[in-house]
């Protein structure tokens, strides 16, 4: 696999535009590193309820995040429109793990990351197969 710092937009399938808010500067006068986490959430998830054509807050199957990373690389700033980008690391029986990406202006990545959920019956919180309609989903995630 690519370093991070080499990954570049033409890696991953699913390019999302985010633009950024005046909130997301920290005193530092960059975008704060958590901000980060939650655009890879919504990113993910948006992506989801799109491509599996269904609200997915309403499967009996919740996907919960039970991993995440990030590895800074270069600063992002508001004003910006930061593109993220989402690929499939792995799918398992009741688990999926993404690899994304954010890119400021220039072609290296600003941040790279990963984001693992497993799935678990809304009820019981065991987990369970990873859902059908996700599942076909994330054909289209694979190279």
């Amino acid at each position: 696999m690519s370093e991070p710092k080499d990954l570049r937009r033409g890696d991953f399938p699913v390019l999302r535009s985010i633009p950024t808010r005046w909130s997301d500067d920290d005193t530092y006068g960059h975008v704060n590193n958590v901000v980060h986490y939650s655009i890879f959430d919504t990113v993910v998830n948006g992506w989801l309820i799109e491509a599996s054509g269904c609200d997915i807050r309403t499967l009996p199957a919740v996907g919960l995040v039970v991993e995440t990373a990030c590895r800074y690389l270069a600063e992002l700033r508001f004003p910006e429109t930061i593109t993220a980008g989402l690929g499939l690391e792995r799918v398992g029986t009741s688990s999926v793990t993404y690899r994304l990406a954010l890119f400021g202006a220039g072609e290296a990545p600003a941040a790279v990351g990963r984001f693992v959920h497993v799935y678990v019956d809304r009820a019981t919180r065991r987990p369970v197969p990873v859902p059908a309609e996700i599942r076909s989903a994330l054909t289209t995630l694979q190279a």
